[in-house]
């Protein structure tokens, strides 16, 4: 059974949620967060695939967003490439780079690939910084146009939340599928023990580069969508802290669970302005609540309910 058919019901009614919720907020801020959060989720749901099936550590996500964002920004507003050949520009060439930079840290043990991202980004973003004639250096640059389709251009919020939000289901039951396939088994008998697996057979080295590449794209398609959406980019959007912002997102939603990536996503992108009434004090709120999730639901908010129901079964039992 496909990871879609066993998860039908939550995506359907996941689709129809998001499908109405734009009519249910007040105005079109909270809109433009969810466009962030919808953003942050395709990434996230590619890095998730990556740390909590594959175990594999990558702190160079922000990077290949920026490719993907850089690709299109650059082919469409200074050489008149229309934009979704410049999104399939986007993926071969974050494709290309991670073959690039995965294949020889894929094929050593312990956080070879951790810091062999660290560095990437960090060049990346050097190179986004220095190459003023082509990326408009720390300044960036603008007039990028909007996404547009069988003569209907994404050139509203609304109509950007949409094909947001469409990208970002189809990428989860892209990720379901993989999850609930064979590919899923290899990658999860692999996080168990790479040594076992190797010795049922499953060819580890070739699934880790795999799954590095399918993370890589979908965070350039995201960083696309981000560049035709938001028409505008430079180099800070895509810093080493953004990469740590993903991998919290993660490991707070729940790296064993695609759900939890989702609920990481949302929670990362909207604690930021929930917090911004407390002005200068919002880095320690922000840091306290983060704590106190890693603390006591070390396996993320997906597990809260499991936690809840063991807490609260043995007072129901002992009463009765």
């Amino acid at each position: 059974m496909s990871g879609f058919k066993k998860n039908a019901a939550g995506l359907a009614a996941f689709a129809v949620l998001v499908l109405v919720l734009p009519y249910l907020l007040p105005n079109e801020y909270y809109v433009n967060t969810l466009i962030f959060a919808f953003l942050n989720a395709i990434i996230v749901v590619g890095l998730n695939l990556l740390m909590g099936y594959a175990g594999q550590i990558s702190l160079g996500q922000a990077a290949f967003y920026g490719l993907g964002a850089y690709t299109s920004g650059i082919l469409t507003a200074k050489y008149g490439i229309n934009p979704w050949a410049a999104i399939l520009a986007g993926i071969f060439l974050s494709a290309t780079v991670a073959v690039i930079v995965g294949s020889p840290s894929l094929k050593l043990s312990g956080h070879y690939l951790a810091m062999a991202t660290l560095a990437f980004g960090e060049i990346i973003y050097i190179i986004f910084n220095q190459s003023v004639s082509l990326t408009g250096g720390p300044d960036g640059f603008g007039n990028i146009p909007h996404l547009s389709l069988f003569g209907f251009t994404f050139d509203s919020i609304l109509a950007n939340y949409y094909l947001i939000w469409a990208v970002a289901i189809a990428m989860l039951i892209f990720t379901l599928n993989i999850i609930h396939s064979r590919v899923g088994r290899a990658l999860r008998s692999i996080h168990g023990s790479e040594v076992a697996a190797m010795t049922m057979g499953v060819n580890a080295a070739r699934y880790k580069i795999q799954v590095f590449i399918t993370s890589a794209i979908m965070a350039s398609i995201a960083g696309s969508l981000y560049a035709h959406y938001v028409q505008f980019i430079n180099p800070p959007v895509f810093d080493l802290f953004y990469s740590i912002k993903l991998l919290m997102m993660v490991v707070i939603g729940g790296m064993t669970s695609v759900w939890g990536a989702l609920i990481g996503a949302a929670l990362m992108t909207f604690l930021p302005e929930w917090l911004i009434v407390l002005e200068d004090f919002d880095v320690l709120a922000y840091g306290f609540v983060l704590l106190l999730i890693i603390m006591f639901l070390p396996n993320g908010l997906f597990s809260l309910p499991n936690v809840l129901h063991r807490l609260i079964t043995p007072r129901l039992r002992s009463r009765s």
